[in-house]
């Protein structure tokens, strides 16, 4: 499932309809937008938030300036993009952390949300950033939450501070003050309990640590997935606890989007991460333009040269380069190549970070099947080193054995080595122009 799912695909349709009419009269205009207002609605987008949405965008999109335009529709739809990136917060928000170490940031909201699951994320995020962060398993409550945190920051090698669930959670985030300034860790990450709903009891113990320790940050994570009670939940928790920002988590697998669309304006705090997989490295930092741009299916080529540079080997990627220009590259790189790739996340999450690529007609709603990548690497995988490097030298034998190996049919592994080849053909065609081109000075002069 792509970002935001149902409501992209809506608002692409909508927009997309405008841009074929070439001139625009008021009635389009206010055609389209109450199509954008039903999709919002359905989105479960807070009802207050969708009227104040609809009347901003049709009063500054009906005026003569922009139906007169030389291209009317792309104005209405830089207008739609303008004041989506406006609801969602308009800048990024980044964690204000503390000139003087240790910074505490204290992690809030309701069972099942993915408070630990986040904590983790986040602390490996931190770590990236060059800082040595401490994980705090101050949830008592919950049966194996301690242990869950400490199995996740065992995967990460990030430290955990537990105490056991029978001390009182004050005691516990004092604790891991005292210890994270003893070991040199300046960011601190505090797991708290949530509870099935917003109650009394639960906000006494939160903010009874808020006074104990006076958090840099207090970060309510919500479940993108639950909507509008998200909203509702996120409204509470800022009216008890005054939270300085938000983590959506499952936005991934959110069909609607109602929360990230609604939380900036219902609370007046910015959401300052997302979740996108269940990954430990999928956490980014919420970008409300980036976010605007993969809502309108316009791409977002900034987030997928970040987490390239971040996935990526520069060298290995130079060296890959070089024999795609000469079409020298085996099916052992092209093995690393698709591993490489598919460290960026879900092909599908992939794709709609490209310009142009979800409104591209047969890619609408595209799902993408991420076990047609495993059959791929299991082939690939059941190949002798000899096979990979030269895939020409491959019978009838060694196919049957290359398919019995990798749990695939004989035919699965025709397609991969037909597919390659063609690619290959096609390279050394490319490789054979871009040679003729730098002779006769540039690939333009080929074409004169």
């Amino acid at each position: 499932m792509a970002v935001f799912g149902n409501l992209a695909d809506k608002l692409q349709e909508t927009l997309g309809r405008l841009r074929g009419r070439g001139k625009l009269t008021e009635k389009d205009v206010q055609s389209a937008l109450r199509e954008v207002r039903l999709a919002l609605l359905e989105a479960d987008v807070n009802y207050k938030v969708v009227g104040d949405f609809t009347r901003k965008v049709r009063e500054r999109a009906v005026g003569q300036e922009v139906l007169n335009s030389l291209a009317p529709a792309h104005q209405v739809i830089k207008i739609v993009h303008e004041e989506l990136t406006e609801l969602m917060g308009g800048s990024q928000s980044k964690l204000n952390l503390s000139s003087k170490p240790p910074s505490v940031i204290m992690l809030v909201g309701l069972q099942g949300a993915g408070k630990t699951t986040s904590a983790a994320k986040l602390a490996n995020l931190l770590r990236q950033q060059g800082h040595r962060p401490l994980l705090t398993a101050a949830d008592v409550y919950r049966p194996a939450a301690i242990k869950q945190l400490q199995v996740l920051g065992e995967q990460l090698d990030i430290s955990v501070f537990a105490m056991g669930d029978q001390i009182n959670p004050v005691d516990i985030a004092k604790g891991a003050l005292e210890h994270a300034k003893r070991h040199g860790n300046d960011v601190i990450l505090i797991d708290t309990a949530g509870r099935l709903h917003v109650d009394e009891e639960l906000m006494a113990e939160l903010k009874e640590i808020d006074d104990a320790l006076t958090p840099h940050e207090i970060v309510l994570v919500v479940d993108s997935m639950t909507g509008q009670d998200a909203v509702n939940a996120a409204a509470s928790f800022h009216e008890k606890l005054d939270i300085d920002g938000v983590i959506l988590t499952k936005l991934d697998g959110d069909a609607r989007g109602g929360a990230a669309l609604s939380i900036k304006t219902v609370t007046g705090k910015p959401i300052k991460f997302a979740a996108t997989g269940e990954k430990l490295d999928a956490l980014e930092p919420f970008h409300p333009e980036r976010m605007a741009s993969r809502i309108l299916g316009m791409g977002d080529i900034l987030t997928l040269i970040e987490r390239a540079e971040a996935q990526i080997d520069q060298e290995k990627a130079e060296q890959m380069a070089q024999k795609l220009r000469t079409a020298e590259f085996t099916l052992e790189d092209f093995l690393e190549q698709l591993q490489q790739v598919r460290k960026m996340g879900p092909m599908d999450q992939i794709l709609g970070m490209m310009p142009g690529m979800p409104g591209v007609k047969g890619l609408q709603g595209l799902e993408v099947d991420e076990k047609q990548f495993d059959r791929v690497e299991a082939i690939v995988q059941s190949m002798t080193v000899e096979e990979r490097r030269r895939p020409d030298a491959i019978n009838g034998s060694r196919k049957r054995r290359i398919a019995n190996g990798s749990g695939t049919r004989v035919q699965d592994v025709n397609r991969l080595l037909k597919q390659f080849n063609q690619t290959r053909q096609m390279l050394k065609q490319f490789g054979a122009l871009e040679k003729q081109a730098r002779r006769r000075g540039g690939l333009f002069n080929l074409f004169q």
